[in-house]
This record gives C-alpha cells, structure tokens and sequence, in this order.
C-alpha cells in the first residue's frame, strides 16, 4: 500500500525532496517558500535589514535572526546553536519565534535529523503564525519522513498531531491507517481508515473506494469483526458487481450462516445482480433443493445457462441437472390448495418461499404474514417479508420489515436494506 507526505524540503521550497512514498492522491501544494532576511546599508555595525517577503520580525530580533540565517545558510553546525539560542532569547512576537522554527526546520533538512525536524515543528506550531492546516502540513511530512525510516511509533505521533490540528484532512489519516498497520496494529488501523472514511461524508464528499477496500483487507484478513460492517458500507457507497459478491461472501464466512441464511444471501445476489460464478449456482440450487423447492433450483440453474455461467455438460452440474428433471414441480394452484389445508406455520413460510422462487413476490408476501400469525419465527419470517416487499417494489413495507429483524438474522437483514435503498 502507498504512503503519501507532503515532503519538508518541498515546503522550505528546497531542490530536492525525500523520496516519500506515495499513497492515493497526490499531496497538496506547498506553502511559499520560507522567508529570507537580508543585511542592507553600509554600517555593518548598524545593520539595516528587510525581507524579501511578508513577514517582518521586530527590531529587537532581527539581528540575532540574520546572524542565524547566516548560519543556517552556510550549514555552521558549530554555531548554529549559539546564534539559535541568542534569537530565541530576544524574540519577542510570532513573527520572530516563526521564523527562527524555520530556520531551525532548514537546518535539520540539512542534516536529515527527524529529532530536530520535530523540535522545529514543535516551534513553528507554538509561535501561532502559521493557519493549523499549514502546520499540519509540517507533521505529515515529518511523519512520512519517519515512516519511510521505519521509525512508525514517533511517525504515528507526528500524524496523529497532524489530525488533531486538521481533522478533515483525510490525508493525513490515511497515512496515519498505513503507519499504525506497519506498527502491527490492524484494529487501530482500520479504526484510522473509518475515521478518514468518516471525514469525507461529514464533509460532504463521497470517499473513494480505496480507503473502504483498504480497510475491509486490513479488517478481513486480520479476522476483525467490523469486516462485516465495513464490507457493508462498501457496498452501499460503491453497489458492484463486485462488491456485492464479496460483501456477501465476507459476511457468510465470518457469521457462519446456516442453510437458511446462506439460502436468504444468495437470493440477495440474485436480486443484485451478482450471481457471477459457477459455484454461486450450484449452492443456490443445491440450498433451495435441499428445501424440496425444486422450483426455484431449477429457475437458478436456467439462469446460469441462459447467463453463460453453468456449463451444463460439466459433471459438477450434469447429475443435478438430470436429478432436477424428476423431481415434482408445484404450480400456483397447487400451492394455494396446500394453503387450505391449514398447514403448519413453517410449511406456510415454505409454500411462500415457493411462491417466492416463481416469481410472485406479492402473493409470497401475503403468505409470508400468514406465517408470521401462525407463530413462526418472527426473525425468518420479516426477513423473508421483507425480500418479497423489496422485490416486488414496496420500499417502506420492506423497510419496516427487515428493522423487524432481530438475532442471527439481522445482519442479513441489513444487507437487505441496502438493497432496498439502491433499488427502491
């Protein structure tokens, strides 16, 4: 994964930069390079100066900062201290104490001292002269300067300041996320990345989808909880094909769903669109079979075929396709006589899933709240609701069902909603 700073030496406009590493947009454009005191007049013991920019220091610092200059200039390492520590005990204003922290910051350039480069950040951040996000600048192109040293704990701190004084900047923290994952932190690296991701939407702005994969790898690979919600706000800001599949398959494999549930997600990749490989069609079918509804197996296999997906010559499929064609297919008129017979409040809810696998969402819904006053379990019974409402067009009733859905089910349930609101 890429890093991206704003380098140091690009910010005292210097000709060359730390060869940073780069990580999702490129940085933002420096400030002015850093302002230059000039001696004038002809008594050198009375020294007229000016700036060749903005900012002007007072008249009790502005030989003390000239002889630093000079200094800095001519890389003095053995009097740099000396003349620093006489322009800091006869500065007096912002102007002053800002200008001697850029001098202190070229000076550790030169030297390539992270130890120094924070001592002179620390400087220009207290003299109150420079805006927060310019100083926040400062720290994450020190902290890109650590990182790239491997030094990640100092780096992390330098970050962190830098979002504490900028916290929009979305830069900023996700090179904060990369550094706290090459500290070995995972959890508090996908925490970075939910705030960066965070940051954007208060802002108003979409986040790219970079910082939600990113992310959802840290967290999944890392078996962290919240891979399921973030694999679901992924597919709600970006609704892919791709996405969808793998939200999907992320949550069937850290939740450990039963036949039932896989059944419910898998008829949610149907309705997104996202059944894309041989093996979704084949546990589609297989789910619904082992349910006697032979309907629906046999529409998930015919779609397979139609879409060019299921090869129906290869073995895996052959045997169940041929097994299929045996096998007794209800019609409406078959399930509606079953319906009077008064059956069993879980055989309600499966001549509903029939009705459901044929198609008919608006009569699979009225007998999906037959099941539900029969006693069944509420939680199976709203979420099946609630797929024939989202299917059939009702986004409020669908809505109100799946916020029904409680336990084990709820999470599929929240996935659903999303559906709802992209389709709805």
């Amino acid at each position: 994964m890429r890093f991206t700073t704003t380098a140091l030496a690009l910010v005292l406009g210097a000709t060359a930069a730390p060869a940073f590493a780069q990580y999702m947009p490129p940085p933002p454009p420096p400030p002015p390079r850093e302002t230059a005191i000039q001696p004038q007049g002809k008594d050198d013991q009375q020294p007229q100066a000016k700036l060749t920019g903005s900012i002007q220091p007072s008249a009790k610092a502005r030989k003390a900062l000239i002889d630093l200059q000079k200094a800095v200039d001519a890389n003095d390492v053995a009097n740099i201290p000396a003349k620093l520590a006489a322009a800091q005990a006869v500065a007096s204003t912002k102007e002053d104490r800002y200008l001697i922290g850029q001098m202190q910051l070229k000076s550790a350039l030169k030297t390539n001292d992270s130890n120094a480069m924070r001592t002179a950040i620390d400087a220009i951040a207290a003299s109150g002269y420079q805006s927060s996000a310019e100083v926040a600048k400062l720290y994450m192109a020190l902290g890109g300067n650590l990182y790239n040293a491997k030094q990640y704990e100092p780096a992390a701190t330098a970050l962190e300041r830098a979002a504490q004084l900028d916290p929009s900047n979305t830069e900023v923290l996700t090179n904060l996320g990369e550094t706290r994952f090459a500290e070995g932190r995972p959890a508090d690296a996908v925490a970075v990345f939910q705030r960066a991701i965070q940051a954007k939407l208060a802002a108003g702005q979409k986040p790219e989808e970079a910082l939600y994969k990113r992310a959802l790898s840290i967290a999944y690979n890392n078996k962290l909880p919240n891979s399921i919600e973030i694999s679901r706000e992924w597919v709600a800001a970006y609704p892919t094909t791709e996405s969808w599949h793998n939200a999907v398959a992320i949550l069937r494999n850290q939740s450990q769903q039963d036949e039932e549930g896989t059944l419910d997600l898998l008829r949610l990749l149907q309705a997104a669109g996202a059944l894309n490989t041989p093996g979704d069609y084949g546990l589609f079918a297989e789910a619904a079979a082992d349910q006697s509804n032979f309907n629906e197996a046999q529409a998930v296999l015919d779609a397979g075929i139609a879409a060019h997906i299921v090869n129906p010559a290869d073995p895996k499929f052959r045997d169940d396709i041929a097994g299929l064609k045996g096998k007794p297919k209800a019609s409406a008129a078959d399930l509606e006589a079953a319906l009077k017979t008064s059956p069993s409040a879980i055989n309600v809810l499966r001549i509903g899933d029939r009705f459901y696998g044929m198609g008919n969402y608006s009569r699979a819904a009225e007998v999906y709240r037959q099941a539900i006053s029969k006693g069944v379990d509420p939680n199976v019974g709203n979420l099946h609701l609630g797929m024939a409402l989202a299917r059939s067009g009702d986004k409020a009733g669908a809505t109100a069902a799946f916020k029904a859905v409680t336990g084990a089910r709820a999470e599929i349930a929240k996935f659903w909603l999303v559906y709802v609101q992209q389709h709805g």
